[in-house]
């Protein structure tokens, strides 16, 4: 919770832009949450990446703890998660999401929710993982400049 709190005084300092005073945290919490589970339902198409991808600037940050410890902003960040993206598509045979709960203010969401998948990976065995996560947005202009993903 610590580490939480700093990252989130750390862009409420730093923020290069920040939000219209009538932003609408929770309707934007909601269509970004929605936009980015159905990225991950059996049925995921091309055009669910492309509106989950709408939410984020081009040169989005992305940090995913343990895996990916940068949150650099790349001038081809959206580009290069569309990759990433595309080419799991479709291999959940089921998919859960909820969120617990969320905070927000200062150009910045954090996102406490839960989710579980089942599926086949591209040499036909079998995977299955549940997960509690925290991810922190740091937003610029209403969309997503820097995620960071906390979970194990």
């Amino acid at each position: 919770m610590k580490k939480l709190l700093i990252c989130l005084a750390t862009v409420a300092l730093f923020s290069a832009s920040t939000l219209a005073d009538d932003f609408d945290y929770d309707a934007f919490v909601k269509a970004y949450y929605h936009a980015q589970v159905m990225t991950q339902q059996p049925n995921a198409t091309q055009e669910d990446l492309e509106h989950y991808l709408s939410f984020l600037t081009d040169d989005i940050g992305n940090q995913h703890f343990p895996n990916a410890p940068d949150d650099s902003r790349e001038p081809d960040g959206k580009a290069m998660m569309r990759k990433g993206m595309s080419r799991y598509l479709g291999v959940h045979t089921e998919y859960k999401a909820e969120i617990i709960d969320y905070q927000y203010g200062y150009n910045a969401v954090s996102i406490k929710h839960k989710f579980s998948a089942k599926g086949k990976r591209s040499d036909g065995s079998d995977f299955s993982y549940s997960k509690v996560a925290l991810d922190v947005l740091e937003l610029e202009d209403g969309k997503v400049a820097v995620m960071r993903r906390y979970s194990k």
